[in-house]
């Protein structure tokens, strides 16, 4: 008998060690929020835990430590894991680059490099600063930043970013941003800031563990004191059954269920090229209803471009080109560069040129006066050549005729492109129940409505002031609730503030985009709004998921108490499993995949 209990205190030596040393951090938080009556799971835990000493469960209140700092293990994990692609993506921008300065070839350090410097960036190395490339060309891999699935061709006078691999030329790069200041950092600072930033879902779940932390000491206490009080009951028993309501009641997986799903999205989001700057705007774009496009530069490519040529000149179609260049070399006029990729350049002389506003411009060449512009400038147009520009007009685009004061020589059709893209966003968009897509655009309203027609969507508003397009969004919203507006992130501003979520297209070449929008696609890709939305709608639907698995899980082990059944072990295993499984059920959301394009295989093994 002597050695039994001197084995049994022995133990409980043993077990009080485990539960000091391994619980002592959960206790000074513990007992801090106890004093101050502030109730969370910590302070259930540490009360479990200390009941269960005093009543001399010792084996099992060490059990509950160490469970419970396993689970406090996993959830750092999972978090971490959930965070990978931000701490992935502060490791793929070189940590030093080649700078020329001086005419001296140094090696510095990424914080030394100053705008400026020349950056030179060898085939197969990663770019280290945002800068303008000023010699040679090469393909770079921009996925990374953009989420694009394919290098981009890159030459003089284009702009590069951090981080991004230079496949196959030589390039010298003027850097033009420090390295606090690029665009990898800025996206990096953001969706940090967006993982932190709570969402509704999770303020509701912190306002429900508010008082509902404090309901389950009560139920805890109840269950303790009134059976032996009114009952006769095993004083041992039940507050042993006590203490397992406050370990079964701790709302660890409750807690933890929406800020995991809210950070793997974000995070996911980021790698896939979309940058969304809140768990807000996250839970919003699940539940859209009605989506307003820009039309220049986001159902459109945004640059025009010569679609038709119809040519009446009897001579060689190069002296046309010729004659068409070098007026239009002397234009200001918007679309004098599309007319110029069409013909190239030429320097014929061209003598008393001059620009008619509202009607085009006029020069003389070689003697004769040539002219170009609207119908406006030409006094007689032939039937038959009208009858081809309203055919023209007809399909939204503009026409320039070519002439002189006797004779008309040709037509050009100049247009801004649809995007190959658009027609199957928008029916994609379609298909997962957005009630209404609208174009809004300052253009005319015969070329809204082509190009509404082309893209699919379902409704037009031309001839619209970026003060009318926040007129008609708010119009939208009173209609549909839930409303984005999608733009490029400038002259949209209003609209964008407008909506429910403001969508930027080409965030990762403007600060405007980053800034103003609440959700930015880094790359001019539509197809990323669908995968947005699918983020979004499976994120809502692992929330909810979590939510009612932990409520559930929590209450029918509650129902065990009546029958007795209810252990600290059980409790335990109940809160722990509990937390695991949401955490995994969370982490689901990083195999969200962007099915339209291909993401930087490398960039996905280092984020795995």
């Amino acid at each position: 008998m002597f050695l039994m209990t001197g084995y049994l205190f022995s133990e409980n030596i043993f077990f009080a060690a485990a539960i000091l040393i391994g619980g002592f951090p959960l206790f000074k938080t513990g007992l801090k929020n106890l004093i101050q009556l502030e109730f969370d799971m910590k302070t259930l835990m540490t009360i479990a835990i200390i009941g269960a000493a005093i009543i001399g469960d010792w084996r099992e209140g060490a059990v509950v430590v160490i469970l419970f700092a396993i689970s406090e293990v996993l959830e750092r994990y999972s978090m971490d894991k959930a965070r990978a692609s931000i701490r992935s993506m502060m490791e793929i921008a070189p940590a030093e680059a080649s700078i020329i300065r001086n005419g001296q070839e140094l090696t510095l350090k990424a914080e030394e490099i100053e705008v400026g410097d020349l950056m030179l960036v060898k085939p197969g190395q990663r770019i280290a600063m945002d800068g303008v490339i000023v010699e040679g060309a090469s393909t770079v891999n921009q996925a990374a930043i953009t989420g694009e699935s394919l290098p981009v061709s890159k030459a003089i006078d284009d702009e590069v970013f951090a981080g991004t691999l230079n496949e196959d030329g030589y390039l010298e790069v003027k850097v033009t941003k420090l390295s606090e200041e690029t665009t990898i950092a800025k996206i990096i600072h953001l969706v940090e800031e967006a993982q932190g930033e709570k969402a509704p879902s999770q303020r509701f779940v912190d306002i429900f563990a508010k008082y509902y932390t404090p309901v389950i000491m009560i139920i805890a206490a109840l269950v303790a004191l009134v059976p032996p009080l009114l009952f006769n009951g095993a004083w041992h028993q039940w507050i042993y059954q006590g203490l397992a309501v406050l370990v079964v009641g701790c709302p660890c997986a409750l807690v933890i269920s929406t800020p995991i799903s809210i950070v793997t999205a974000i995070g996911n989001a980021a790698r896939n090229g979309v940058l969304i700057k809140g768990g807000t705007f996250l839970e919003q774009a699940g539940a859209l209803k009605a989506i307003a496009f820009d039309k220049t530069g986001t159902l459109t490519k945004g640059t025009p471009v010569v679609t038709d040529f119809v040519d009446f000149y009897k001579k060689e179609p190069n002296e046309l080109f010729a004659l068409i260049a070098a007026l239009e070399s002397r234009s200001q006029h918007p679309l004098a560069s599309a007319i110029l990729n069409k013909t190239g350049k030429h320097d014929r002389q061209v003598e008393d040129f001059s620009s008619l506003t509202g009607k085009g411009i006029k020069g003389t060449i070689a003697g004769t006066e040539y002219l170009i512009g609207n119908i406006k400038l030409f006094t007689a147009i032939p039937v038959e050549v009208m009858e081809q520009i309203t055919t023209l007009q007809a399909q939204g685009k503009t026409v320039m005729i070519v002439g002189t004061n006797e004779e008309i020589l040709a037509l050009m059709a100049v247009a801004d492109e649809v995007r190959e893209s658009s027609r199957t966003v928008v029916e994609s968009l379609h298909r997962m129940g957005i009630e209404q897509t609208i174009l809004l655009t300052g253009d005319n309203q015969n070329t809204a409505e082509v190009i509404g027609r082309s893209v699919g969507v379902s409704g037009t508003e031309a001839e619209l002031l970026p003060q009318d397009k926040w007129t008609f969004i708010k119009k939208l919203k009173e209609e549909f609730g839930s409303v984005a507006m999608v733009g490029d992130g400038v002259n949209d501003a209003p609209a964008l503030a407008s909506a429910t979520i403001g969508i930027a297209m080409g965030g990762a070449g403007t600060d405007t985009a980053l800034e103003t929008a609440d959700i930015a696609l880094m790359n001019d890709d539509l197809n990323k709004l669908p995968f947005t939305i699918k983020l979004s709608r499976k994120t809502l639907r692992i929330i909810k998921q979590n939510i009612t698995f932990s409520l559930t899980v929590k209450l029918l082990a509650l129902l065990l108490v009546v029958p007795g059944w209810l252990t600290l072990w059980i409790a335990i295993f109940a809160d722990m499993g509990t937390t695991l499984l949401v955490t995994l059920n969370g982490l689901r959301l990083l195999r969200v995949k962007d099915s339209s394009s291909r993401i930087d295989k490398d960039f996905q093994k280092k984020i795995a």
